[in-house]
């Protein structure tokens, strides 16, 4: 699998900054810049030393983090995906819920709600589908 220079940088700069060495390393930097306070007798130009580069790095951090949120998210939703066309009962709708406006997800949240409250019967098999027979997707 080919991937591009900014993909491979995404995924290592995300493993490695939930590290406990990148934990450990944020957090020697902050107890070194404190230390260093009285020697610049706590002035702008410290302060602002460590205000620039914590606002740097968080800016830069918010998309790598959303980079590896977005990738994460996909890989699950094809899991799911997998999931609901291996089983025979399963909505088809479920496959691109994602796509759904928010009033359409709130409605099927109602319909699922109101199936986990209904009693169970014990002799028939109860049908979690509020499409009622659409066509069954399977993967080959």
């Amino acid at each position: 699998m080919k991937r591009n220079l900014f993909d491979r940088f995404a995924d290592w700069a995300v493993c490695f900054t939930g590290s406990a060495g990148a934990f450990i390393g944020a957090s020697l930097l902050v107890i070194i810049w404190a230390a260093t306070g009285p020697i610049f007798k706590f002035s702008e130009v410290w302060q602002m030393v460590i205000n620039t580069g914590t606002t740097i790095i968080t800016f830069l951090m918010v998309f790598l983090i959303q980079k590896g949120q977005n990738k994460d998210s996909k890989a699950i939703q094809i899991k799911l995906n997998e999931l609901i066309a291996s089983h025979e009962q399963a909505s088809n709708k479920m496959v691109d819920i994602e796509d759904l406006t928010e009033e359409e997800l709130d409605e099927l949240h109602k319909f699922y709600e109101r199936i986990g409250k209904a009693p169970k019967r014990k002799s028939e098999p109860r049908k979690s589908n509020p499409d009622d027979g659409h066509t069954k997707v399977r993967y080959k």
